[in-house]
């Protein structure tokens, strides 16, 4: 036989409620930040980009932080959201040695990015010199500070 769905309804909100009374602990609180809200251990997001836009040497240095944002980067912002939608740690991997890339040049911008993104270490450099490398400075442009133009 059925239950009504208010009888499912009713068994289901039972259920979760106890689950939720049960992982309290007897009573402990448990204290739940907004996503928003910056860790109490500092940013989890920290980077140092250096950038050379003409490979000759001569390179402009910033700091970025995201949650909160903050450094000296141009336009923090967009570089946190850059970072959040190239997908985080991972955007910072080098190129597999196995992947098959165009031969483009794209130009000999060079960018350099340490820090920690989402908790994670990153130490990543970035090239415009084949179609892979031009795909992964351009997911993350606006962190670099530059399209890559020449």
């Amino acid at each position: 036989m059925r239950r009504p769905a208010t009888t499912r309804t009713l068994l289901v909100t039972t259920l979760l409620a106890a689950v939720v009374a049960g992982c309290a602990g007897g009573g402990d609180t448990v204290d739940v930040e907004p996503a928003d809200t910056p860790s109490p251990t500092g940013p989890r997001t920290e980077l140092t980009v250096e950038l050379d836009e003409t490979g000759s040497g001569s390179t402009r240095t910033w700091r970025l932080t995201c949650d909160p944002v903050g450094g000296d980067h141009p336009d923090a912002e967009a570089a946190c959201r850059a970072v959040r939608e190239a997908g985080g740690a991972a955007a910072f991997d080098p190129v597999p040695p196995d992947r098959m890339c165009t031969e483009i040049y794209g130009g000999p911008q060079v960018a350099v990015v340490r820090g920690t993104v989402d908790g994670t270490a990153v130490d990543a450099t970035f090239t415009r010199t084949d179609g892979c490398q031009i795909a992964r400075w351009d997911a993350l442009a606006p962190l670099l500070g530059s399209t890559g133009g020449a």
